[in-house]
């Protein structure tokens, strides 16, 4: 699956990344190959946490 990554500069000059689909995974990087590798990291957090949820609320 493709997801559209919106990359910002932030107030340091760093680049601020963020999934358009999924607008609560958002990251900052000290460049740009080290935020895209890093987007699935944080993309995967994010569901697991979404799993979690989900299965506490549940109980």
């Amino acid at each position: 699956m493709k997801y559209i990554l919106v990359v910002k500069r932030g107030q340091n000059g760093f680049p601020i990344g963020q999934l358009k689909e999924f607008p609560d995974v958002f990251m900052q990087r000290t460049n740009l190959a080290e935020l895209k590798e890093n987007t699935i990291d944080a993309l995967e957090v994010y569901l697991e946490d979404l799993r979690e949820t989900a299965i506490n609320s549940r109980y």
